[in-house]
């Protein structure tokens, strides 16, 4: 499906990007670079997006999670390999691009002839982003990536699950999301330097320098003291108390991090003299001893309702948030307010919008994920 023309005020109308992309990182950000109005053709193999096929759950002829990182783009079936597709995409590229993102595997780029340097020689105004696994240099450099390799590699699954437990990867997508984030920053940030110059450049995003960079403070506490950072379930390292509870029918995170939360909280909870007890008077000491403060802690906080301690906390001004599952948080009136789950035209079901407000408003979808091959039908994109 072809979405609607781009509103003139977002502020990447009138860019162009083509997206060599598969799965979820490129795509992501040529999403991001789409909501905000760049028109993105999305170049796929005859057999379509690997993505298209993640399923189920399918939503209007692919698998939801294709249609939750493709709205807003076009689709161009090409067979790379066959001499007359190239030609057209290095002539689309070279009469309308701004942009080209590619997150193939290591090596494929050069082989087809289009890499940045020889793309970038034609046409020096080019943005051209590489979205890699291991990045450009080093000795995993030609090696493929995925999320929960680079959740294991760097470091995130040995600091996620509970003590002694199992290696557990994050949920969501976490790196290739956010290396999405960063291919879109640093295209959009080499796009404001060619106003001033004229030039392109190259932006190198990988997976795992993402992730590296997910491990920012864990990595921090291990260069200061030589302890490695473990598993703490729900918890932080360092901040105590800080952490869920299981409530009297739920769960509920509690975030009392510093000494004047924590003074609160003993209030409520009823148990005053906890504040000044020596084993919990400030973080340090409160981390030295969590085990048994948090054993005092579960003994309280069972003895009541979710709400019912919300409200007390809210009321004292501690932060706190139930543990809320997918239903939950999209219901919630706050989600709502938010108008973050936006309706999408021509999509049967809504979909998350940008995490922004541009001038107070969210820029809204123009049209759900492209159907495969959709632009093929004109010959002279």
């Amino acid at each position: 499906m072809t979405a609607a023309a781009v509103p003139s005020a977002l502020p990447l109308a009138g860019y162009v990007v083509i997206e060599l992309g598969h799965s979820v990182a490129a795509p992501f950000a040529g999403q991001i670079l789409a909501d905000l109005g760049a028109e993105v053709i999305k170049i796929e193999k005859p057999a379509g997006d690997d993505a298209r096929h993640w399923g189920p759950p399918f939503v209007d002829g692919a698998s939801a999670t294709f249609q939750a990182l493709n709205r807003n783009k076009r689709s161009l079936v090409l067979d790379l390999r066959d001499k007359a597709s190239f030609e057209r995409l290095s002539t689309l590229i070279h009469e309308r691009a701004d942009v080209v993102l590619q997150n193939m595997r290591p090596g494929q780029v050069e082989s087809l002839g289009l890499d940045a340097a020889t793309l970038r020689a034609r046409k020096p105004a080019l943005v051209y982003c590489n979205l890699g696994a291991f990045g450009s240099v080093g000795p995993l450099a030609e090696r493929p990536g995925y999320d929960p390799l680079m959740q294991a590699f760097s470091g995130i699954m040995s600091v996620v699950g509970e003590p002694g437990g199992d290696p557990v990867r994050v949920g969501p997508s976490i790196v290739d999301m956010g290396s999405g984030m960063w291919a879109a920053l640093g295209i959009v940030s080499l796009l404001m330097r060619r106003r001033e110059t004229g030039e392109g450049g190259v932006v190198d995003v990988s997976l795992f320098e993402t992730a590296v960079t997910w491990m920012t403070m864990y990595s921090a506490q291990y260069l200061a003291d030589g302890r490695l950072p473990g598993k703490n379930g729900s918890g932080q390292t360092g901040i105590v108390p800080y952490r869920a509870y299981r409530t009297a029918d739920g769960d509920l995170v509690v975030a009392a991090g510093n000494n004047e939360l924590f003074r609160r909280l003993c209030k409520v909870l009823g148990h005053p003299q906890w504040s000044e007890d020596a084993r919990f008077s400030s973080n340090p000491v409160r981390v030295a001893n969590a085990a048994a403060l948090y054993a005092l802690l579960e003994e309280c906080f069972a003895t009541r309702s979710s709400a019912e301690w919300t409200a007390l906390l809210d009321a004292a001004g501690i932060p706190c948030a139930p543990v809320q599952d997918v239903a939950g948080m999209l219901a919630h009136p706050q989600t709502q307010a938010l108008g973050i789950v936006q309706p999408v035209p021509g999509s049967s079901i809504p979909l998350i919008g940008l995490p922004m407000r541009l001038d107070g408003e969210r820029p809204q979808p123009r049209g759900a994920s492209p159907a495969l091959g959709e632009m093929n039908q004109n010959m002279n994109p």
